[in-house]
Parts: structure tokens; sequence; C-alpha cells
């Protein structure tokens, strides 16, 4: 392993991230060598021994955890208010600390990767890799052929134009979209029919990437394969 800052190599052991990592390092609770830092910007390599608190830390085997996440769990690593989290359904899922790659808020189902590989979590979640993304829409009323043409075209929403990269009715049935983006904006395909007066009833992601549900039913979650990974990394 090349050299790489501390905080990070921290945040591989997946002991927390990066940024709780600076605070551990402020605190004066790393030590390497035998010595303790509070410089953030120290690098460690695979050569050097890095302690939190005392206790002797290794980088974590990286993992990837793909769930299909059923309604009513919230995408975040813990939540003060007590709801359910994506994190109790993959609680068992392995021993590294694993997190998911962007969200899916409250009422959307679908596909979510989980994992402690930072690169490539960072690869998927940046639109400028244009990870293809599909969902699923199913909606209060039929989207006429005027409202379809003006997601095709373009929205201007709040935060800026929205284009879409595809979209069409699931056969033929135009209260259920099947529509494709790659921005991540924060819940964009809500927002898209909700600006068109339209009520989002389900909400499913069924592609992410490459990835598919390939049977994994909903609330449960399985290992990537090989060949996801490789699709992935190329």
């Amino acid at each position: 392993m090349k050299s790489i800052r501390v905080n990070r190599y921290i945040a591989m052991c997946g002991i927390c991230s990066r940024r709780a990592a600076e605070t551990l390092i402020l605190k004066g609770a790393v030590s390497i060598n035998n010595n303790t830092i509070r410089d953030l910007s120290v690098k460690v390599s695979n050569l050097d021994k890095v302690r939190v608190h005392g206790r002797l830390i290794s980088v974590q085997k990286k993992k990837y955890i793909l769930l299909n996440k059923p309604k009513d769990y919230i995408t975040t690593l813990n939540d003060e208010r007590g709801r359910k989290t994506v994190m109790d359904l993959i609680k068992n899922a392995c021993n590294e600390r694993i997190v998911p790659v962007g969200r899916l808020d409250r009422n959307t189902t679908g596909l979510l990767l989980f994992t402690n590989d930072g690169m490539l979590a960072k690869k998927l979640s940046h639109p400028s890799y244009k990870i293809k993304k599909v969902y699923h829409v199913s909606l209060d009323k039929k989207l006429n052929n005027k409202d379809m043409l003006s997601i095709v075209n373009g929205l201007k929403l709040e935060d800026g134009l929205i284009m879409v990269d595809a979209i069409d009715y699931i056969n033929q049935n135009k209260k259920n979209i099947q529509i494709e983006v790659h921005v991540g904006r924060n819940r964009i395909i809500r927002r898209i029919f909700e600006f068109l007066n339209y009520k989002v009833l389900k909400l499913d992601r069924v592609q992410y990437g490459l990835l598919r549900k390939k049977n994994l039913l909903i609330g449960e979650w399985r290992t990537l394969t090989k060949e996801e990974l490789d699709g992935l990394n190329d």
C-alpha cells in the first residue's frame, strides 16, 4: 500500500469516517509506531503500526453487499429518533464496517449498495461517471403525452435543469413509468413528477449501474458476484 493520510487509513480500517478520524487525531487518540500524533497531514503505509485508543488496527477486507430495500427504512447509519434504518437489514452481512453508497428515501424501495471500498463508492456516487439508475414509478393518474414530452425535453426545477436519460411507459400502462437517470440529486424522481402535479404512489429502483435484482426479494441482501464487481471497476 502506498502512503496515505492517516485519517483515510483509519476509515479504511472500518473504525469510523474520515472526518470522525480527524477528531480522534486532534484529541490525541491515535498513535503511529507508539508515537501519539495530532497532525492531520501525517501519512502512513502498511509498514506502520497504527493504534486508536491503544488498539492496533488494520485495513479491512473489501466487502460489497446489495440490498433490495423495503419501504419505511431510512438510509442512514443510525437515527437519533429511533426509526428503522437500512443498517438494521444488513447487520449480519459481515463483520466489516460498510456504508450505503448514495441513498434512497424512506418510501422508496429497490437496490442499495453497501461497501467499505471508498474508491468504488466515490466512482458510483459522482455524476461525472454517469452511473445508470433505472426506476419503476407508479403514479396516481396517467402520464399524458404533453407531460411526457416535457420530461424528455428537460424540466427546470428549483435546483436547475433536470434531464433524464430515458423514459417510457411500462406495458403501455400510462400510470406505470420506467425512467432512467444518472444524476444523484435529492428526491429527483419524486420531484420531477410532483412538479407536473402527479403523486408518486410507488418508487422502486430496479437497476443501479449494471446491478440488477436477480430474484433478490424485498428486504433481502446478497454479496456481489465477481462478474458484477469486475464490471463496476471497469
